[in-house]
């Protein structure tokens, strides 16, 4: 089975100059943990989760009406593209130790692939379970 089967292609993103505000404010909208980061032209510069908003913004007392989301987001990250299998994305999902990986094609946003996605479809659930393991034993870890 190929990403493309299971992708989200009605993504949100948000562009690295946006606020945290704004970004905070569409992951509540949109009832998401992250968000991809693009610039205008499509291509994803980052990721930017509630967690990051939390620890990078709001504990250190930044102002999150002012802060680019640039300051706060990820910037390594992990991509598919929509031909990919969907087992090595779940491999990805679990070296990566992420439940999302934003899906592009020629450089530029096309869809998000969640773990949950993966789970429900009963082709899919070893790989999910093997990635939500592995994510989850990683936590413990820390």
């Amino acid at each position: 089975m190929k990403v493309s089967d299971l992708m989200n292609s009605q993504t949100v993103s948000v562009s690295p100059e946006e606020t945290v505000s704004l970004a905070a404010r569409l992951l509540s909208r949109y009832n998401i943990g992250s968000l991809p980061v693009c610039a205008a032209d499509g291509s994803v510069r980052g990721m930017v989760t509630d967690r990051d908003i939390v620890l990078r913004c709001v504990a250190p007392g930044e102002d999150p009406e002012t802060t680019p989301v640039r300051e706060v987001m990820s910037r390594s990250i992990i991509t598919v593209n929509p031909g990919d299998d969907v087992k090595r994305a779940g491999e990805l999902m679990a070296t990566g130790q992420v439940r999302r990986l934003p899906v592009t094609q020629g450089g530029r946003l096309v869809g998000m692939l969640a773990l949950g996605d993966m789970a429900r479809v009963s082709a899919c659930d070893m790989e999910a379970s093997r990635a939500l393991s592995e994510i989850s034993a990683n936590l413990t870890q820390r």
